[in-house]
């Protein structure tokens, strides 16, 4: 379902989840329908569920912090670009590896490299705790921002923050306090 396209650019939204196996679906759920409101592509939509779904679960899956730690999920749109972050608290930075094909797992960042635009990933800024793994679609279908044309989403200011395990409602961001 596709709605009336975003006015108000760029656009920021991010989900506190608990660092749990069943946050992987909330946060494609959450995205869902933030992509529905913003109008997104559908083939935009269907890629960034996906590569948010892979981060998500290398996030649960593979840092190693103490319990209570939340993962945060981060969406920013502008006219051209859509830049999805995933930030933990575990500060070892992901490393692609060569699965075999009787493996079950470990192709994730190489779905993430095959279709994202760009991505990368890095320490938190200003001495944070753990590290911010991200990825960027182009918004027009089929195609990516090139390396002249990026601009960094980090640098807008964030428009909704929601504690996605507050129990607040899906239909719109909440003011953190």
């Amino acid at each position: 379902m596709q709605t009336t396209p975003a006015t108000n650019l760029p656009q920021s939204i991010e989900w506190r989840l608990p660092r749990h196996a069943r946050s992987v679906g909330r946060a494609r759920l959450l995205f869902r329908e933030t992509a529905g409101r913003w109008a997104l592509p559908a083939d935009v939509t269907d890629t960034a569920e996906l590569l948010l779904s892979e981060l998500m679960t290398n996030a649960y899956r593979h840092a190693k912090v103490p319990a209570g730690r939340e993962i945060r999920a981060r969406v920013s749109l502008t006219a051209d670009r859509l830049r999805v972050t995933v930030t933990d608290a575990s500060s070892t930075l992901p490393t692609a590896r060569s699965a075999s094909p009787e493996e079950e797992s470990g192709r994730g960042l190489a779905l993430v490299e095959m279709l994202a635009g760009e991505w990368g990933a890095q320490a938190r800024e200003g001495g944070g705790v753990g590290k911010s793994v991200w990825f960027e679609l182009g918004i027009t279908a089929g195609t990516a921002p090139s390396s002249s044309e990026r601009r960094s989403c980090d640098d807008e200011p964030l428009h909704g923050v929601r504690r996605a395990s507050d129990g607040g409602s899906a239909g719109g961001p909440s003011p953190s306090g």
